[in-house]
């Protein structure tokens, strides 16, 4: 038994991750606002509530990342006893979703691998097409949380993909850097999964033990050469 294809996350897998982006936006808000903590507590502040709104944010409560990001960068500030246009600060990432620099064996990767791929993001599609234009990057399928209405890890999101490209279940893996989003999701949809570990993350709430563990793409890659039954 073979592979029918591969999910990939992209932010953090394909590109590089948010973390300069973040602290960029971050040390601009503490500068220009007087907030009396540090730009990396701002930015781990800021993500674990932009990460726990997102696991409510699914279905009927959907909104988008940017509003996501929006809400949470107000709220943030608003218990720090501070007022800030927060959508100023979110379009600063925004343009990071948009224009992220790819991991440096992206190329090679792709075009080595032998199994159609299909990108399952927690991301605007908009941004994603965007981000892939630049690149100059095609993949055979896209799945984002705005067309699904559901961030990893709700299993809707990965159900629209499987949906999507035909693939059966059992002969799938999902790719990704985050224990919490990519992990935790595959594992309640039921998907082999392998957790993309460069360390370069600015934080991780997640906990969960994943099937597979590699070091980058290549790493994948390997994999699926040398275990193409497994």
């Amino acid at each position: 038994m073979e592979l029918d294809g591969i999910f990939l996350d992209f932010y953090g897998t394909l590109t590089s991750g948010d973390r300069a982006a973040v602290e960029s936006v971050c040390e601009r808000i503490v500068r220009e606002n007087g907030v009396a903590i540090s730009p990396y507590e701002l930015s781990v502040t800021w993500g674990e509530r932009f990460f726990h709104a997102l696991d409510f944010a699914s279905g009927e409560s959907f909104k988008t990342l940017f509003e996501v990001e929006v809400q949470t960068l107000r709220d943030t500030m608003g218990e720090l006893g501070v007022r800030v246009d927060a959508e100023k600060y979110a379009r600063q990432l925004k343009d990071y979703w948009e224009h992220p620099p790819m991991q440096p064996e992206v190329a090679e990767f792709l075009k080595k691998i032998r199994y159609p791929i299909c990108i399952v993001s927690n991301a605007d599609r908009a941004d994603i097409d965007r981000a892939l234009e630049r690149a100059c990057i095609r993949v055979d399928h896209i799945v984002t949380s705005e067309e699904a209405r559901s961030y990893k890890p709700d299993r809707q999101i990965f159900e629209m993909a499987l949906r999507q490209t035909g693939w059966r279940r059992d002969r799938i893996i999902h790719v990704g850097d985050s224990l919490h989003s990519d992990i935790g999701g595959a594992i309640l949809a039921g998907i082999r999964n392998g957790w993309l570990n460069r360390a370069h993350r600015i934080h991780d709430i997640g906990t969960h033990q994943p099937d597979h563990e590699f070091e980058d793409l290549l790493g994948l890659l390997r994999w699926t050469q040398s275990h193409p039954t497994t």
